[in-house]
């Protein structure tokens, strides 16, 4: 069930929302026990074979997940001896990467085995479970946490709606639990109608994104990336770019809108989940864009890999070693593909030249470079590096083509840098989009990237948002969102133009992750 669906906002989201306000009137646990049911729900409503019968075989390995890592994390927590608790926490990682290699990594480990040594004949094709990647960081995360002593005694319902809370399930944020546990325990303490208007108002912000903003730049990446993997002809370099920079607003609108959508939503029930995304185009340095992108698997990288690989505290060769690992790692976090794999090295091996640069200009105690040319320059390597990342999708839906992904993206980066010809745009009856809708579409994305605010910035002091807001906004300035007739109408309108475009096909990026 996609966020952006009918089923989804006229159904499933006001039958939701309205049974549970009214059962946590009376009781709060039964609104819980309510949306834990209703969180499973959502999540039994994806079926890998749509032409075949429902299988409720994924709904039951989320639910046997949450009960191991619950029991493990408790028994860590109430064990006295620090070696037991030390191999209980060893062998409650190893099941859930366990669990993510087997659905997630075979595939990649079996194509390669072949290739080397021509065994197994035939490559396992299995289904990726729904949010697999998601909920398993976040159990590891949780049982880290009790081996540190960092958790409290919380009941099994909060466990299970902390991993399963159906605005966060699917594709984030990757939620810490002492962010969320603790809102389920102590019950509703915002007003209702606040929890009403600003959550329509940032979930209707956030389909306003997807729906028009990022499936528009789709219609001109999509058949670009799909005719350079075709192998049929190379793209020109007017395409190449035209590919590269929509895909870019692409993925900038589908993640900025789910992220704002999953805000939005999990504040209608009066839940706070953190900020994911903080506008990451404006980022003056690839260090400030992962502070910015992705925040929570920023985060998790950072306090669960990064950290006790040693961080920065063991010297300049082993600081950019743990950035190289920690980033190819995330790459393959995203998916089971050499393409990830260079997009992680790519942005990894950007982390250690930005951070050896900020050394060396300390150093030499030169000026920093002006703003706008540093958003520039960081925003170019962003672009290059999301060349990889969209061919690495076409790995996902391919049976077993390890290679393809590499060959799209050498092709593109081929193309972009003039390997094929500097031709501009292709002649009309060849080009799968016209020039001029196209490249119409890049920069008004563009300048809406850089120039508008972000949701949060735009919401102040509104902002729906789990933590301290650094740069709230005063709610006087005559863009800034508030609580009037006026901005009621802006948000309606917002959604009646996402319910008018919602008949074509959409899907978000994150979900194949």
């Amino acid at each position: 069930m996609l966020f952006n669906s009918y089923i989804f906002l006229l159904l499933f989201l006001p039958v939701v929302l309205g049974v549970f306000y009214g059962l946590s009137r009376r009781s709060w646990n039964a609104g819980i026990y309510w949306l834990i049911a209703a969180s499973l729900a959502f999540y039994a409503w994806w079926n890998p074979d749509p032409s075949g019968p429902w299988s409720p075989f994924y709904l039951g390995l989320i639910l046997v997940s949450c009960a191991a890592n619950f029991v493990c994390g408790k028994t860590i927590a109430q064990s006295g001896s620090p070696r037991v608790q030390l191999n209980l926490l060893r062998a409650g990682v190893a099941a859930n990467l366990g669990l993510l290699v087997y659905y997630k990594y075979l595939g990649l480990f079996a194509s390669l085995a072949k290739s080397l040594s021509g065994w197994p004949q035939e490559i396992p094709h299995l289904v990726l479970p729904l949010a697999v990647s998601f909920f398993t960081f976040l159990q590891i995360a949780f049982l880290v946490d009790a081996y540190r002593g960092k958790n409290r005694e919380y009941r099994f319902s909060d466990y299970l709606l902390f991993v399963t809370f159906f605005p966060h399930l699917i594709a984030g944020p990757i939620v810490h639990h002492e962010e969320l546990m603790p809102q389920f325990q102590k019950g509703r303490s915002r007003p209702i109608w606040r929890c009403l208007a600003v959550g329509f108002t940032v979930l209707a912000i956030g389909l306003f994104k997807k729906v028009v903003l990022a499936d528009a730049a789709a219609d001109t990446a999509t058949p670009l990336f799909e005719l350079a993997a075709s192998g049929s002809r190379a793209l020109t370099m007017g395409e190449a770019w035209a590919a590269a920079l929509s895909y870019t607003m692409q993925i900038y609108f589908d993640f900025s809108g789910y992220s704002d959508m999953a805000i939005g939503v999990a504040y209608l029930f009066g839940i706070r989940l953190p900020l994911n995304f903080n506008s990451p185009y404006k980022a003056s340095s690839i260090i400030d864009f992962w502070r910015r992108w992705h925040i929570t698997l920023s985060r998790f990288l950072r306090d669960y890999l990064y950290f006790p690989l040693g961080g920065n505290r063991r010297g300049p060769v082993r600081r950019y070693s743990n950035l190289l690992i920690t980033m190819l790692l995330g790459g393959m976090w995203h998916g089971a593909g050499w393409a990830f794999l260079v997009w992680g090295g790519l942005h990894g091996a950007f982390l250690c030249v930005n951070h050896a640069w900020v050394g060396l200009r300390e150093r030499m105690k030169w000026r920093p470079i002006p703003k706008i040319a540093a958003i520039l320059l960081t925003f170019l390597v962003v672009v290059l590096a999301w060349v990889p990342f969209r061919a690495g999708t076409f790995e996902l839906r391919a049976a077993g083509d390890t290679g393809a992904a590499m060959k799209t993206t050498t092709s593109i980066y081929g193309s972009m840098f003039g390997a094929h010809g500097w031709a501009g745009w292709a002649e009309k009856k060849i080009a799968p989009v016209k020039s001029s809708p196209a490249w119409r579409s890049v920069l008004i994305a563009l300048a809406i990237a850089w120039v508008m605010p972000s949701t949060q910035r735009f919401m102040g002091g509104y902002s729906p948002h789990y933590g301290s807001i650094e740069w709230t906004v005063a709610s006087r300035r005559w863009w800034g969102w508030r609580p009037t007739w006026p901005w009621l109408l802006f948000s309606l309108l917002l959604f009646y133009l996402v319910l008018s475009d919602l008949d074509k096909v959409s899907e978000f990026i994150y979900f194949h992750f």
